[in-house]
């Protein structure tokens, strides 16, 4: 697990958890009054005092998989303007493990107050179907607060693959089953979700090889221990523009502005691997509304933030429509994936442990 900072200012941040029972605890007079102060009591809104306080300390960021992946890209973009507009520090914490459940299932559990968010992408909407345990429901035990961008991927290979299209790779591919390895960030990633796309629509099985995350199995492409694989442009892109690697195509029916040689997959070949993977931001379910709308409001603003804008552009995405970054529309999305994803992952017969 790695945490990082982001640092909006260098003020003091007093500790919020545990202020009103400290409160309580002493005078039995008195207590009727402190916890009517801390919202408890009868007369008193717990949910506009948390829209009052909120935040009056540092927040957490979990990202479910390792630094320097496309998730964790996305996330130190939003990060900085979010902790600008909220006025506290946002600590950026990375938490791997079963295709992001493990820190979903965390943040499920955590303290509904605000203070705790994830963020995910794709894999919030395909984990119910790919893991029969799940310790957690996404549309019951999350509220969503807002998308935040929807990110192409591109089909990727070493440098010195072979293949020069994504025509001669189908062609290779359905040659070279057996020896052709396909790497992975593990079950349930967005990367092991669209080769599998790739396999179904070319009908071969070949050989995975899964990462604890997308930056590893980036490395290990670039340097030349495994074939090809599906990513983020927000992880390929500049390796392409340095011809670090071979980009085939990108998976979505428009062409990359920041990618503008490679074909989209309808056009070079392959019309049913089509995904992007949109990210969004989660609190657990019971968190106050009016805290909700707060973490929305940040995130709306640093969607407009022209750096984020910019830096999303250079990353081969961009933030999502203003409409799209609320709670409303963030439900949707998620609902209609799950309707989506369900099938081909239970056809495909793919789970993870």
């Amino acid at each position: 697990m790695e945490t990082t900072s982001i640092h909006h200012d260098n003020r003091r941040v007093r500790p919020r958890r545990g202020a009103c029972r400290r409160a309580v605890a002493g005078v039995a007079g008195l207590a009727a009054l402190s916890l009517a102060a801390c919202g408890g009591g009868s007369g008193g809104s717990a949910d506009s005092d948390e829209a009052v306080d909120y935040p009056d300390q540092e927040i957490t960021f979990v990202v479910p998989f390792s630094a320097g992946g496309p998730t964790d890209t996305v996330t130190r973009l939003i990060a900085e303007p979010m902790s600008k507009e909220l006025g506290q520090q946002i600590v950026v914490q990375n938490v791997e493990g079963a295709g992001g459940t493990v820190a979903a299932g965390q943040v499920a559990t955590a303290e509904s107050d605000g203070y705790t968010v994830l963020i995910h992408h794709i894999g919030m909407s395909t984990a119910p179907a790919l893991y029969p345990d799940l310790p957690y429901k996404p549309l019951e035990d999350f509220k969503p607060v807002g998308l935040i961008t929807d990110v192409p991927m591109t089909i990727v290979a070493r440098k010195d693959f072979e293949p020069e299209t994504l025509e001669d790779l189908i062609a290779y591919v359905k040659e070279n089953a057996d020896s052709v390895t396909l790497a992975n960030a593990g079950i349930g990633a967005a990367s092991q979700l669209c080769g599998l796309l790739i396999e179904q629509a070319v009908g071969v099985d070949l050989t995975e090889v899964p990462y604890d995350g997308t930056g590893p199995a980036l490395t290990d492409l670039v340097g030349g221990q495994v074939d090809f694989m599906c990513d983020q442009t927000t992880n390929t892109a500049s390796q392409i523009q340095a011809e670090k690697i071979k980009g085939y195509a990108v998976t979505t029916p428009e062409p990359v502005e920041a990618l503008p040689d490679l074909p989209t997959t309808a056009e070079a070949g392959l019309p049913d691997v089509e995904v992007g993977v949109w990210h969004g931001l989660y609190v657990p379910a019971d968190t106050p509304d009016a805290v909700v709308e707060k973490l929305t409001e940040a995130l709306a603003v640093a969607l407009e933030d022209q750096n984020v804008i910019d830096k999303m552009a250079d990353l081969g995405t961009a933030p999502v429509p203003p409409e799209d970054v609320t709670p409303e529309a963030h439900t949707s999305k998620l609902e209609e994936q799950i309707d989506l994803w369900t099938p081909i992952i239970e056809d495909a017969g793919v789970t993870g442990t």
